[in-house]
């Protein structure tokens, strides 16, 4: 009888959720999300190489001890899943660490990941406009052992082909849910 009445209030939930974003005002224009940063290869990467194309961003760093590399690693299974609909997404990895994540670190700690995953540095100036362009936060904490590591927004920025944000894809979701997040972002 519970699980009936749990199964009850989360389709209840999303009828409702559906309804609400149904009858929401569309944005007359897109937020302008401009950056410019580097791929791991030294090429100029932003905002423009994007325009007309659905596309995903996380930021996060390679000294990051569980996060990045959990989201980074189930992100990669999330795109397999979908199949040739992945290829119509541009999945980004923004680093938010320009001290230490050099391009030949973070083209190593990349070889873990789906190598669709454009793996993007700049320097502070250019991380912090990046994760500005996207209400992203981040900041460095000291640690006691005389180094630092960073808290930072730890979901994925989902955006439309037409420079919408759609959502945020959350990695507690659950995984039919992250799928379907995909495949509508895959369709716009």
């Amino acid at each position: 009888m519970r699980r009936r009445t749990i199964l009850g209030l989360c389709v209840l939930a999303a009828i409702v959720g559906a309804t609400v974003a149904a009858q929401m005002p569309a944005e007359e224009t897109p937020r302008q999300r401009v950056f410019r940063l580097e791929t791991v290869d030294g090429t100029p990467f932003g905002s423009a190489d994007l325009a007309g194309k659905p596309y995903l961003v996380f930021f996060g760093f390679t000294h990051c001890p569980d996060v990045c590399p959990t989201a980074l690693f189930e992100l990669s299974g999330l795109l397999k899943e979908i199949g040739p609909a992945a290829d119509r997404i541009t999945p980004l990895f923004v680093s938010i660490d320009p001290e230490r994540d050099t391009a030949e670190l973070l083209r190593l700690y990349m070889t873990s990941f789906d190598p669709r995953i454009v793996a993007l540095r700049g320097d502070a100036a250019q991380t912090r406009q990046a994760a500005d362009a996207f209400s992203a936060t981040y900041r460095k904490v000291e640690t006691a052992s005389d180094s630092y590591t960073m808290d930072h927004t730890a979901g994925l920025f989902l955006i439309r082909a037409d420079g919408r944000l759609q959502g945020m894809l959350d990695m507690h979701e659950p995984r039919a849910v992250q799928l379907q997040k995909l495949k509508l972002l895959a369709q716009t």
